[in-house]
């Protein structure tokens, strides 16, 4: 919901009535995950997805139905002849999805969570909710114990950034699968932080930024770290590059792209770099220049374990070029490293396209 919260703020202001369908769970092959949402407004309009295509159709007809009613429903879509001729969920694959009306209170809370950037998750059960944000617990499930049990899972799915489909007994008891508790977790944007103003930081942070990511970049040349030249960047940071990532904010989901191709940037930077917990420290630069880097960052006292954790050269083997066709290639890698993806061609695989 986070890739529509402004248009669902909108839609608030202006007095409009909508419903938010979201996938609550897949079976199978799916083509969106748990927490996909796609909304319909009393007006016709619509904003994002929940099946790439598959069964938008059948889901705005029922989120209409929804916004006259009031009341939520819970619809599965799966693989039978008749669901795939109706629906065209030909993929193979089972999705339930949740349609409510947005007119609750918790439902404003959350936008206005999302909107902020502040970590937030909204948990539903019973058409009931609950918001819990780190510290703090508001709502109720109609039943202390299943709502003390709901609000402990879903804080720990926060903390994760994890949106699934959960079964509690009906006063909280776990492994029971009484009552079914949707959690669904809104953390604020991983960070991907691009270092060296060249032009293939330019297509980077563009691409960051289509892939969702709250894009920093940072070098020590005010002549080049220009809002001219990264007019696409959150933010721009005019610093020596290890002096930056020492005060920066960084956890398992930031990703870190060294482009600077200079020892005396990308030394200090990358051993700074290898001491957080990144997800992703990627280096551009041939071959013969990254064994120069390897043996300058052991003698700067990195190990092998942690020189292991490089992407250099970065990006997977597209044949890329120019420096669009690099940060796709970038992006790629990164795609592949989150969702165990091979890098390989599909028409020559026989696994599952969606993990």
């Amino acid at each position: 919901m986070r890739d529509i919260a402004d248009g669902l703020a909108a839609w608030r202001a202006a007095g409009v009535r909508f419903a938010v369908a979201t996938v609550v769970r897949t079976i199978s092959s799916a083509p969106r995950g748990p927490g996909a949402a796609m909304a319909v407004a009393e007006t016709g309009e619509v904003l994002g997805s929940v099946s790439g295509g598959c069964v938008e159709g059948a889901v705005y007809d029922l989120a209409v139905e929804v916004i006259e009613s009031g009341e939520p429903v819970l619809q599965r879509y799966g693989v039978t002849d008749d669901d795939a001729f109706a629906v065209g969920l030909t993929c193979g694959g089972i999705i339930d999805i949740r349609v409510e009306r947005a007119d609750y209170p918790a439902f404003a809370d959350v936008l206005g969570a999302i909107l902020a950037d502040r970590p937030v998750a909204l948990v539903s059960a019973r058409g009931r909710h609950l918001v819990v944000r780190p510290g703090r617990v508001t709502g109720d499930l109609g039943e202390p114990g299943l709502t003390a049990a709901a609000a402990q899972q879903a804080t720990g799915m926060l903390a994760q950034g994890r949106t699934a489909m959960i079964e509690l007994g009906a006063h909280g008891e776990q492994r029971m699968d009484e009552v079914e508790v949707f959690v669904q977790s809104f953390a604020p944007p991983p960070r991907m932080l691009v270092f060296g103003a060249i032009d293939f930081a330019g297509a980077m942070a563009r691409m960051g930024k289509f892939l969702g990511y709250h894009v920093v970049v940072c070098d020590a040349r005010p002549v080049f770290a220009t809002r001219e030249r990264f007019p696409e960047a959150d933010e721009l940071v005019v610093q020596w590059p290890h002096k930056y990532l020492e005060t920066a904010v960084v956890d398992e989901r930031t990703m870190i792209c060294v482009l600077t191709h200079d020892p005396k940037f990308d030394i200090p930077l990358l051993a700074a770099a290898l001491r957080t917990p990144a997800g992703y420290i990627g280096v551009m630069g041939n071959r013969r220049t990254h064994e120069d880097r390897r043996r300058l960052l052991r003698e700067a006292g990195v190990d092998e374990a942690s020189l292991a954790r490089l992407a250099a050269p970065i990006g997977l083997d597209l044949g890329a070029r120019t420096p669009e066709e690099t940060a796709v290639a970038i992006a790629a890698e990164i795609i592949a490293l989150r969702w165990h993806g091979t890098g390989a061609r599909l028409t020559d695989l026989e696994s599952p396209i969606h993990r």
